[in-house]
């Protein structure tokens, strides 16, 4: 018997469901067919992840937002050089 594969949509709906605690996981899974060992593995593994979510987006956040200021900082940078450059060119050329 060959075994079923369910999508992580699929899996987030029936933990979703589990956790809102309105039916029983013995009748969630006699709706789902799936084992209720299955079911209560899905959802421990869905609680130990949710925190990663918070973190991983927060450490993505912070990563652009310092690459945003390092990037402003070099465009200031590059103004600076150009207008005192501009300025050299300028004097030399006498005007």
């Amino acid at each position: 018997m060959q075994r079923k594969k369910y999508s992580p949509d699929f899996k987030a709906k029936i933990v979703l469901d589990m956790l809102k605690e309105e039916k029983t996981v013995s009748e969630i899974a006699s709706e789902t067919k799936i084992h209720p060992t299955q079911l209560n593995r899905w959802k421990r593994q869905a609680l130990e992840k949710m925190p990663q979510i918070f973190t991983d987006e927060n450490k993505t956040v912070n990563a652009m937002k310092s690459d945003y200021e390092k990037q402003i900082e070099d465009l200031y940078a590059e103004v600076g050089r150009l207008t005192t450059q501009l300025n050299w060119l300028k004097k030399k050329s006498g005007l």
